[in-house]
């Protein structure tokens, strides 16, 4: 039998990650509230001058292209905490619902990627909660579930933001589509800056109780027995 593996510093990782990913999603929304503002000057009938305006644009190029690589790094770390939890639960209960590949496969495939990653997550706090009260473990750290129904929401909604901004600035040219984008990339924002946090709350709670798992023996809790 496999032996559990550590996952202590997959989930520092993740964690430190996603306060970086918080704090470019309020640096994106400061400058993209200064395009707005650049927008709105010209809507009014206002001038700017064409180094305000490149300035911007290699402004929200800069912030864009670095936020883009910390979100990368971002799904990167947590799918690697995530995996490696997943794992470590299969070695102490047979009955999971799924192999500890999907932890990892599961965010890639179409529609199965909408439901299935919550799935696996909130089975992975459920039978963990089960499994020590099963096993007389008694702790205060149980993680709760409270919080992944929003997370999952906030990751629902962040994705179709994501999928509109980025279809819609391959085509918006007048200033009313680039105020429409721009108003929707701060929309984004706001969504995605209490995303990472109750992301890193989701990975933090799993973190605190799962190290609990190496004080079970090495027996793999079985399901119940149905009586016929």
């Amino acid at each position: 039998m496999n032996t559990l593996r550590a996952n202590d510093q997959r989930a520092r990782n993740a964690i430190n990650v996603l306060w970086i990913v918080l704090a470019m999603e309020c640096i994106a929304l400061i400058s993209g509230y200064f395009q707005y503002d650049l927008l709105q000057t010209v809507a009014n009938g206002g001038e700017i001058s064409i180094e305000e305006a490149n300035a911007n644009d290699l402004r929200e190029q800069v912030i864009g292209g670095i936020a883009l690589i910390v979100f990368i790094i971002s799904i990167v770390t947590f799918i690697l905490w995530f995996r490696r939890a997943y794992f470590n639960l299969h070695q102490k209960v047979s009955y999971l619902s799924y192999s500890e590949g999907w932890a990892a496969g599961c965010w890639f495939v179409p529609i199965i990627s909408l439901f299935r990653p919550y799935q696996i997550m909130k089975e992975l706090y459920q039978e963990t909660k089960e499994l020590f009260e099963k096993k007389g473990i008694e702790t205060t750290r149980y993680p709760s579930t409270n919080f992944l129904a929003i997370w999952w929401t906030l990751w629902i909604i962040n994705n179709i933001l994501g999928q509109f901004i980025f279809r819609y600035s391959l085509r918006a040219e007048s200033l009313d589509e680039l105020t429409t984008l721009t108003v929707v990339s701060i929309i984004s924002n706001l969504i995605g800056i209490p995303l990472a946090y109750v992301t890193a709350k989701v990975i933090g709670d799993y973190a605190q109780v799962e190290p609990l798992l190496h004080e079970l023996k090495d027996e793999i809790n079985t399901p119940p027995a149905v009586v016929v």
